[in-house]
C-alpha cells in the first residue's frame, strides 16, 4: 500500500454523511420496519396494518406519513361503495428493496432472540403454479461483486466511497 493509501485509509469519514444513518432516519423507528415487513406480506389498508400489529391509530397513521414522505410507500386512493374515500398503502421500489434488511433483522433475531421452540416464521421460496419455487427456506448471503461467498468478518471491510467526506486530521 503507498503512502496516500494508507493516509486516506486512515483519515475519519464524516459521520453526517452516512448512507446508514440516513436509512436509519427512515426505517430505524422499530414501528416502521414493522409496517413495511406486513406491507412486504401483503397488508395495504390502514386496518390491516393496525390488526396486524396491534399499534395506536395515532401512531400507525404518523408511521405511514413518514414512510409515504420518503418514498418507501405510497397513497393510493380507494372508496368502498357507500363509504368516503380512502387510502392503501403500497410499497414502492424503494419499499419492496427493503425485504433483504427484513430478512437479515428476522435471521438475527432467529439466532440470537429466538423463542425456546424455535422461530415464530420461516421465510420460504414460493412455490406455486407456473413458478419455479421450491418451498425451501431462503437465507440472506454476503458476497462480493467477484462472486465470493462465506467471507469471514475479519475479511470485510469499510473503506471510502466516491462520496466520502472526510473530517480534518
Amino acid at each position: 500500500m503507498t503512502e496516500q493509501q494508507e493516509q486516506r485509509q486512515n483519515r475519519r469519514i464524516d459521520p453526517a454523511n452516512c448512507s446508514m444513518g440516513r436509512a436509519l432516519s427512515v426505517v430505524g423507528e422499530r414501528w416502521s420496519l414493522l409496517i413495511v415487513r406486513e406491507a412486504l406480506d401483503g397488508a395495504s389498508r390502514f386496518g390491516d396494518f393496525r390488526a396486524r400489529l396491534g399499534i395506536a391509530s395515532n401512531l400507525l397513521s404518523t408511521r405511514l406519513d413518514s414512510l409515504v414522505a420518503a418514498g418507501v410507500l405510497q397513497r393510493v386512493p380507494y372508496r368502498e361503495p357507500g363509504d368516503r374515500e380512502r387510502f392503501e398503502y403500497r410499497l414502492t421500489e424503494k419499499g419492496t428493496d427493503l425485504r433483504p434488511t427484513v430478512i437479515a433483522l428476522l435471521e438475527w433475531g432467529d439466532k440470537y432472540l429466538v423463542d425456546e421452540q424455535g422461530p415464530s416464521v420461516v421465510v420460504r421460496h414460493h412455490s406455486s403454479e407456473g413458478s419455479s419455487g421450491c418451498d425451501e427456506p431462503v437465507a440472506l448471503v454476503l458476497q462480493c461483486a467477484a462472486g465470493h461467498t462465506d467471507l469471514p468478518p475479519a475479511s470485510v471491510y469499510r473503506s471510502p466511497g466516491p462520496g466520502a467526506r472526510f473530517l480534518p486530521a
